[in-house]
């Protein structure tokens, strides 16, 4: 059975979901707040969008002239592709890559958020470095390189993760001088199980970032900052070098991880910008039961700066297409350099 790590950030997480829930249910637009038609659709998102998105400051949009722009865009007439299609532009709008509107037929999406970056993960390579005798424990995939180097593959936090899991894991990387954990296209899961893993990598109670929550209607109603911090697991841990590798596709509980980690000592990331989120999401549904889910609440890292949009890695690199021809990962090999030199 998974332990959980008792620590401060955990109580305000519990808090926090308790409050988003009693909001959800005290202020989420409901289909009786609006007709089941292309137009109280729209605003319906709208409004939603206005009431608890919020990152309107951050990205400079004035969203009275989207409104504006996009109400006479709507029918009676339209139909329910031609409705998603201009619901799905107005999300665009937002320019974030962590706001959908979900239906039967079809999940909008923000697609400039991945066309601008580079996937810099192959899973075919990933195979040739697990090769076919790596261990796995608690959903994660490991093994110990030919240099003596442990690679952890951590490609989501859905499932939960064992305590003694990792200390059987930590165990079998003893006589490693150094590990890999490589968590590109980690899209998240739960933040627990995220914090469980990085808190096998600190020996005190670290500060690892901010929080804040909507408290109003207001574009800029927000609580003020609550630390957060993470305490030492209980167990094994470790005490060498880590090197995280990243890509554009690290997104919610994954990208709090990096967060977690570039806090603790002897830790370094590899690889690409994260994608971002906060684990946090929002959802509420239009009058035609359509959903749309977005990031609820500002995350900050320990220096305050917004980790919403992402994460710069300490190196930033590429998978290259000549190493890829080679059978080799830029990334990993790159990880590898640094932890051997």
């Amino acid at each position: 059975m998974p332990t959980n790590v008792k620590s401060t950030f955990h109580h305000a997480i519990a808090f926090l979901c308790l409050l988003l829930t009693l909001l959800n249910l005290s202020s989420c637009v409901t289909n009786d707040d609006y007709p089941d038609n292309p137009q109280g659709n729209f605003e319906a998102l709208w409004k939603i969008l206005d009431e608890h998105y919020c990152f309107f400051e951050q990205k400079g949009i004035n969203w009275n002239e989207v409104h504006n722009r996009y109400a006479k865009q709507f029918d009676g007439g339209m139909t329910e592709s031609q409705q998603f299609e201009v619901l799905a532009n107005l999300l665009s709008e937002l320019k974030d890559g962590h706001v959908n509107l979900f239906t039967s037929f079809n999940m909008a999406r923000y697609w400039s958020w991945h066309e601008n970056y580079p996937k810099n993960y192959s899973d075919s390579l990933e195979r040739k470095y697990l090769k076919t005798d790596y261990l796995i424990a608690s959903g994660m995939d490991y093994t110990i390189l030919d240099d003596n180097i442990g690679y952890l593959r951590c490609e989501s936090f859905q499932r939960g993760i064992g305590a003694g899991n990792l200390d059987d894991i930590l165990l079998y990387f003893q006589p490693c001088k150094a590990i890999i954990i490589d968590i590109r296209n980690n899209g998240g899961g739960a933040l627990t199980n995220a914090e469980e893993l990085a808190a096998r990598f600190t020996n005190k109670e670290i500060l690892v970032g901010y929080m804040q929550h909507k408290t109003g209607k207001g574009h800029n109603d927000f609580s003020a900052m609550k630390e957060q911090t993470l305490k030492p697991g209980k167990g094994i841990r470790w005490q060498k070098p880590v090197v995280v590798l990243t890509n554009r596709s690290v997104f919610s509980a994954a990208n709090e991880f990096v967060k977690y980690m570039r806090c603790c000592p002897n830790v370094q990331t590899v690889g690409d910008r994260t994608g971002g989120g906060s684990g946090l999401p929002f959802s509420s549904e239009l009058p035609n039961g359509w959903s749309v889910r977005f990031s609820a609440c500002p995350m900050y890292d320990k220096d305050k700066v917004l980790t919403e949009f992402g994460i710069d890695p300490d190196y930033k690199i590429n998978l290259t297409d000549a190493d890829f021809q080679q059978g080799k990962d830029t990334i990993i090999e790159f990880a590898r350099k640094l932890l051997n030199s």
